[in-house]
């Protein structure tokens, strides 16, 4: 994701600037994923491995990052707390 763009997206709901997911957490997320224990802000159920990902500051929500595109809303955002041993920062 280009950094300039990166630099201005912040989480619709906190307001916390957004970072990239780095590979511990996208791993522990597709973990997480694969044994179908991960639901979207919507009550859906992400079933879909994430390639890229940006995290809040906190490291609270995830938001999906499709094809180069970030999914900025409630409905689609990620938990991190239904996901056990979810590395911090």
């Amino acid at each position: 994701m280009d950094r300039k763009l990166l630099d201005l997206l912040v989480c619709p709901t906190t307001r916390q600037p957004l970072l990239p997911l780095d590979g511990r957490g996208l791993q522990a997320l597709n973990a997480a994923i694969a044994a179908g224990g991960v639901v979207r802000g919507s009550g859906d159920a992400q079933t879909q491995a994430l390639r890229e990902a940006l995290v809040t500051r906190d490291r609270k929500t995830v938001y999906i990052v499709d094809d180069g595109i970030a999914l900025l809303d409630a409905d689609n955002a990620l938990a991190t707390a239904q996901v056990e041993g979810f590395p911090a920062a």
